[in-house]
């Protein structure tokens, strides 16, 4: 049989173990450390007392920040703005000049200081289609509120029939109700065209 070669003492020194996988736990003192700063976080907020006094913060309700949502008066006016503020401003703008060939107008705009009921319909189902608004003529969609209640609804048109140019007096919850009742539509007006309709044949 062969011998197999020896190495030099001195290699066979310079020589290291194979390396190996194994676990590396977290040190105990890492666990205890992060034990004790969660058991004094639960204490402090148990047994702290808050500060300053809560006697002498905001005691405004919710039905404070929400503000009037009165059918007439000033109280309707404040509520319109906010209404429209929220949801009308994003296409009719806060001018009420809408954008031309896109969103129509409404400082001026006959539909807004027409009929009563065809503006209330337009609020509650909604119009698709085109519409001749100031003798300009617009293709689009203007999606219903039915988020708004009928007092709400009230004083965004109240705000916009009084607001800018126009005049037109202001619109009780009643007529909201009323129209919500007296129809069984479940889609959008198709456009000026059957609005006009909606006046002419008064249903």
């Amino acid at each position: 049989m062969f011998n197999e070669p020896q190495l030099p003492r001195r290699a066979q020194e310079r020589e290291e173990a194979e390396p190996s996988e194994r676990s590396q736990p977290i040190p105990a003192i890492f666990l205890v450390l992060a034990f004790a700063v969660v058991l004094w976080g639960v204490g402090y907020i148990m047994f702290s007392e808050s500060f300053g006094r809560a006697d002498l913060g905001d005691r405004r309700t919710l039905g404070d920040l929400a503000g009037p949502v009165a059918g007439a008066g000033a109280g309707a006016v404040a509520s319109g703005k906010q209404l429209f503020t929220a949801n009308c401003v994003a296409c009719h703008q806060v001018t009420g000049k809408g954008l031309p060939g896109v969103f129509p107008p409404l400082d001026g705009s006959e539909w807004v200081a027409g009929d009563e009921r065809t503006i209330a319909n337009i609020l509650l189902h909604g119009i698709n289609g085109e519409i001749t608004v100031m003798g300009n003529t617009y293709k689009g969609a203007m999606p219903p509120f039915p988020q708004l209640n009928d007092a709400e609804l009230a004083a965004v048109v109240s705000y916009v029939r009084g607001e800018w140019s126009n005049k037109a007096s202001a619109l009780k919850p009643s007529l909201f109700e009323t129209e919500r009742k007296a129809s069984k539509r479940t889609t959008p007006f198709n456009g000026g065209a059957e609005l006009k309709e909606l006046t002419v044949k008064g249903s």
